[in-house]
């Protein structure tokens, strides 16, 4: 049986301990040693190296902001107006990069190479004197995530870079270069009710539109990122988070607005006016779903006039008539600018007769083509549109489908000056509506001393005084809805940067300026135009549709320009909309017609109707006939010169019509007071819902 010889445990396990003992005699050796070279730089310069440390760390966070995101604005539907994307701003430290020489060339090469920027520029930044120990420049603004991606990218290739190790080794020397954290605010649909949205000036500066009047309630509160070395030599770092600002949800439905832009864009491209304005209202609520108030812009770029105006213009402005430029673009027509409205008022002027008992839905009228005002010898003779010829004699719907001037001077005299001037006071014509948006006009009405005969005739059919577009159609919405008056508004709620509702902005009811009785009679008329007076432009087959027409002669009386529009209204019974339409000066020889009006608002309705699901209440057989639109709605450009008119005399020379009294407050900030003061009601406490 053989043996086996036994290893020397023993012995091996001595000499492993005693190669332990010495490797660990040798480490605590160099850590002794460390901790001694430690101490002695620590005690002989400490201080030096510490603050050198220090005040690098505190390049980065002293004073540096940390910016607020701006609230976003939604239409009804949840698509995003205005928004703010993440982007950042690119520092250069200048005394950093300059106290190695070896890392000049590799920082500007990065700088010129991936964010495109000036070599000449950054080269005097780290010469100039001024500059050359500055540890804080902005070189470029507001580059992308994608930018800042890159040029990391640049900085730090990576182990598994492709890149040599001389490349690896002059990216590395690359210093200096921070980003500061900003937001650009962005508006995806460019244009897209532009005047309604408004734009920023700066982050947090703003005064049009949407984005002016909710400034205060958009911008958030910026936070602060800082640092300081205290007596300890520490660094004391801070941070106070920013607290983004709130986001508002409106009443604007982008689908029907694009639809309202789409008809005006071609009427402006194949026609053309001064200027056109529609506003749609739901009559039941007073939110405004669609508004296109005058010249299109882009949201993105403001400041660029090129849509409005043709280069040599631009070039020929000095910097006065830029910002005039500028500020004229910028206006929102439909809320701005007041305007002797024409005969779009005369069923607002004839409810409330009705409304006060001045007159009585049996009455009729006789119009032989005008009236005399003024004492024998020194007369004032204002024609009605069919002048010399006349309506004869007329009930009150064919006072109002004929549009006819002399009835309407009758029902003004019987309500006297006094009861007239109450109803436009009822109906807040002279005064501002308190919509939300800025900059709000209140046009300019007689007063008891300024209304003569002749003044208070010519007002019943709209000339002598100026109103706003959203006055008139906030008016018109309450004549039609059964009485009752709402403020007009565009924003429904207010949320948190996280999407809580802060607030929900109910319909807020005014008052009741007429009955529901005189209301349904009011629509009937208005039917009446659409059927068979001079509304009959207007009509959307399918649908029964109540309208008015206006055709106001501009200033001085007798020049041929006029302001011609529309005011319309579907179904008749349950009117799911309101809808004006304004063209100012129409590119036409002759443009006394409203017709152009009436057919912008028919190819809107024809559209806008079945988008919101609106049922036709006009159907034959379950079939919805075909709307004939315009021709330039077709794509026939022939028919964009001469006269829209079918033979329906609408409007005459009247050079005997007053001017509008001279405003008192044309020098007031329509910025101030901008809200209508009123402890209104809701639907549900009005006993609507």
């Amino acid at each position: 049986m053989s043996t086996r010889r036994r290893r020397p445990v023993k012995k091996i396990n001595k000499n492993m301990k005693k190669k332990l003992a010495v490797l660990f005699s040798l480490v605590v050796l160099a850590l002794v040693g460390l901790v001694a070279r430690i101490t002695y730089i620590n005690a002989t310069s400490g201080s030096k190296y510490r603050k050198q440390v220090l005040s690098q760390a505190q390049q980065k966070y002293e004073n540096q902001t940390l910016p607020a995101k701006r609230g976003d604005i939604y239409d009804r539907n949840g698509n995003i107006l205005a928004t703010s994307n993440k982007v950042y701003n690119v520092i250069l430290d200048c005394l950093e990069v300059n106290k190695d020489e070896d890392s000049v060339e590799p920082t500007i090469k990065a700088l010129v190479e991936v964010l495109g920027l000036d070599e000449e520029e950054m080269r005097k930044l780290l010469n100039d004197d001024s500059t050359k120990s500055s540890q804080y420049q902005i070189v470029k603004k507001q580059i992308s995530m994608d930018d800042k991606k890159a040029f990391e990218s640049y900085e730090n290739p990576g182990d598994d870079s492709e890149l040599s190790a001389a490349q690896k080794k002059e990216r590395s020397k690359v210093t200096g270069v921070w980003f500061e954290e900003d937001y650009l605010r962005s508006y995806p649909f460019n244009e897209t009710a532009c005047d309604t949205i408004g734009f920023t000036l700066s982050r947090d500066v703003a005064d049009a539109g949407l984005e002016g009047y909710y400034n205060a309630t958009l911008t958030g509160v910026d936070g602060r990122q800082y640092g300081y070395i205290n007596n300890n030599s520490d660094v004391e770092q801070t941070i106070i988070e920013p607290t983004d600002g709130k986001s508002i949800e409106t009443s604007l439905d982008l689908g029907l607005q694009q639809i309202v832009e789409k008809y005006v864009n071609t009427f402006e491209e194949k026609m053309g006016a001064k200027n056109v304005g529609v506003i749609i209202e739901d009559p039941k609520t007073g939110e405004i779903l669609a508004m296109d108030g005058g010249d299109r812009y882009d949201l993105n770029n403001p400041r660029d006039l090129s849509n409005v105006y043709s280069e040599s213009e631009i070039a020929a402005m000095n910097d006065e008539e830029t910002v005039d430029a500028l500020n004229g673009m910028w206006s929102n027509f439909c809320v701005t600018d007041a305007y002797e409205p024409g005969s779009v008022v005369k069923p607002i002027v004839m409810s409330s007769a009705l409304e006060m008992g001045a007159i009585s839905e049996t009455d009729n009228f006789v119009c032989d083509g005008g009236q005399s005002f003024g004492a024998e010898g020194a007369t004032t003779f204002i024609k009605c549109a069919v002048w010399p010829d006349a309506h004869g004699t007329e009930a009150l719907s064919d006072v109002i489908a004929n549009s006819c001037n002399d009835g309407m001077m009758q029902i003004a005299a019987k309500m006297g000056k006094d009861n007239f001037l109450k109803t436009q006071s009822t109906f807040n014509f002279g005064t501002r509506t308190g919509i939300d948006l800025p900059n709000e006009g209140s046009g300019v009405i007689h007063t008891s001393e300024t209304m003569g005969e002749t003044e208070l005739a010519c007002s019943a059919f709209g000339q002598g005084y100026t109103l706003t577009m959203i006055q008139e159609i906030n008016a018109m919405c309450s004549v039609i809805n059964g009485g009752y008056y709402y403020q007009p508004h565009l924003v429904t709620r207010i949320k948190d940067s996280s999407g809580g509702i802060v607030k929900t902005i109910s319909p807020t009811l005014m008052k009741q300026t007429i009955s529901e009785k005189i209301s349904a009679d009011i629509r009937s008329y208005m039917a009446a135009s659409v059927d068979h007076g001079t509304s009959r432009t207007s009509k959307v087959q399918g649908y029964s549709s109540g309208g008015k027409t206006g055709t106001a002669e501009k200033l001085p009386r007798g020049n041929g320009k006029y302001l011609v529009s529309f005011i319309g209204f579907a179904p008749v019974d349950d009117p799911a909309l309101v809808i004006y339409v304004v063209v100012d000066e129409p590119n036409v020889e002759d443009q006394a017609s409203s017709t152009y009006a009436q057919y912008i608002a028919q190819g809107i309705l024809s559209e806008a109707l079945p988008y919101l699901n609106v049922q036709p209440d006009e159907a034959e057989d379950g079939e919805v006939p075909t709307t004939e639109l315009w021709d330039i709605f077709k794509g026939i450009s022939d028919s964009a010169t001469g006269s829209a008119t079918d033979g329906q005399k609408e409007a005459i020379s009247n050079e005997d019509v007053p001017s509008p009294p001279e405003d008192a407050s044309e020098d007031e900030d329509t910025e101030d007071n901008n809200d209508m003061q009123s402890d209104g009601l809701t639907n549900e406490e009005a006993g609507l819902e």
